[in-house]
């Protein structure tokens, strides 16, 4: 065998492997499954927050449901997501779906109003009936207990990269599979994953984070 025939062949797998890197840091492809978070007994059901109307709320009032935890934003290129979040709602609510949707003004200030005005904007615009909670923070030093839970403890971990990042929690309170910002809620990888997840049957895929918009 030639020297250049031995040593090409010898590159081929590290060649493989950074394309495929590439491909990914650029949301082309899906991702693996993550693997599992650091140990914790907790589970979203241990977690008391705000609705967008001031009221503590219990998230072990969901108990037994499957639910899509969304950070949102009203002046974010996804934000028409708010369409599809409602049609999930709708859909599925009667099988024991919730939207669960978290504003925060995290990213590029797309979230600058107050709890009442983004309230009348997803009525108004989108006719949300869906659970809207009160504006929070999904990354940082003021990062909300609920998503520092998801983003370190769930088996899903990693910083929150843009608005409208979907986590879905299976009907024990565990999260089950992660959604990057660009795929929208009734994308078919969502919703197969939804009615598995509704059935009691695990994942079969993940999507990998997108870029931002």
């Amino acid at each position: 065998m030639r020297p250049h025939t031995a040593r090409a062949r010898r590159l081929r797998p590290a060649l493989a492997t950074a394309v495929a890197a590439l491909a990914l840091a650029s949301g082309a492809i899906a991702a693996a499954p993550p693997q599992e978070g650091p140990m914790t007994t907790r589970s979203v059901y241990d977690f008391t927050v705000r609705t967008i109307e001031g009221r503590e709320r219990s998230l072990g009032d969901y108990r037994g449901q499957v639910l899509l935890v969304v950070n949102t934003a009203s002046r974010c290129g996804f934000t028409p997501q708010y369409a599809s979040l409602e049609k999930l709602h709708r859909e599925y609510h009667d099988r024991g779906f919730e939207v669960l949707a978290f504003p925060a003004n995290d990213f590029m200030n797309q979230e600058p109003g107050s709890n009442e005005e983004i309230r009348s904007f997803c009525s108004t615009r989108f006719g949300a009936t869906f659970p809207l909670f009160a504006k929070i923070s999904v990354k940082g030093r003021d990062i909300a207990p609920l998503y520092d839970h998801l983003t370190r403890e769930s088996a899903f971990p990693g910083a929150i990269g843009w608005n409208f990042t979907k986590f879905l929690v299976g009907r024990d309170g565990r999260v089950v599979a992660r959604f990057d910002p660009i795929t929208d809620p009734v994308d078919r990888k969502v919703t197969a994953a939804i009615e598995r997840a509704l059935a009691g049957k695990p994942p079969v895929a993940v999507a990998a984070e997108g870029a931002a918009h």
